[in-house]
């Protein structure tokens, strides 16, 4: 496989399980993570990888390693459920997504995006998928709403018919690799350490991250 391929967010749950499965599959893989960012995930296979340094909120940061690669995967994102400056997960999210198709596009390269089940509308007694439709007003904290502004960038991008990508709407992931943790990952510790302090009537969508890697591909 004489693909070349990058990965934002190669250090997080995600990003990481695409990385590893991409070597795998013999892509050449490069990285761009922050320059202050903890590689703890990728620690294994560093040197079977080209790591760069950027900022998405920079566009002028990473546009050799896109210039580089054929195929981008763009999986960073600042997943919090809450945010004391929710701006910052705007500027990551909704900012940075935009300057990521602003240099695929202009360098000619391919975008797989990760979207997320965030941006999927709710269907009573029925599934769900990409067409169902959802209300922006009804959304439920800024992370949604910063997932779903980032997801109709692409979709505005690639209608002007100036970016060739795929969207790809991952429910939420489990498995090993989930150090920090995320947010529905601290919510399965917070169970089994018996903190959480209260239950509300939902649903949860689980799939296991090394399969969500894999749909990627």
């Amino acid at each position: 496989m004489n693909k070349k391929i990058l990965v934002t967010g190669a250090n997080g749950f995600l990003g990481s399980a695409i990385t590893k499965i991409a070597l795998k599959k013999k892509y050449k893989v490069s990285v761009l993570v922050r320059e202050k960012a903890d590689l703890k995930n990728l620690e294994q296979i560093q040197s079977s990888i080209q790591i760069y340094r950027g900022d998405l909120r920079e566009i002028e940061s990473f546009r050799y390693p896109i210039l580089k690669s054929d195929i981008i995967f763009h999986v960073a994102a600042d997943y919090r459920l809450w945010a004391r400056k929710p701006k910052e997960l705007y500027d990551s999210n909704v900012r940075g997504t935009e300057n990521v198709c602003s240099l695929v596009s202009e360098l000619n390269k391919k975008l797989i995006y990760t979207s997320s089940v965030a941006t999927l509308g709710l269907s009573e007694g029925k599934e769900s998928n990409e067409d169902t439709y959802v209300n922006f007003k009804n959304m439920v904290g800024d992370y949604k709403k910063s997932k779903y502004l980032a997801e109709r960038i692409v979709l505005k991008f690639v209608k002007k018919k100036k970016l060739k990508a795929i969207i790809v709407n991952p429910s939420t992931p489990i498995g090993p690799g989930d150090i920090k943790p995320t947010p529905t990952g601290k919510i399965i510790l917070d169970v089994l350490r018996g903190k959480m302090p209260a239950y509300v009537d939902t649903g949860l969508n689980l799939v296991h991250v090394d399969d969500v890697a894999e749909g990627h591909f």
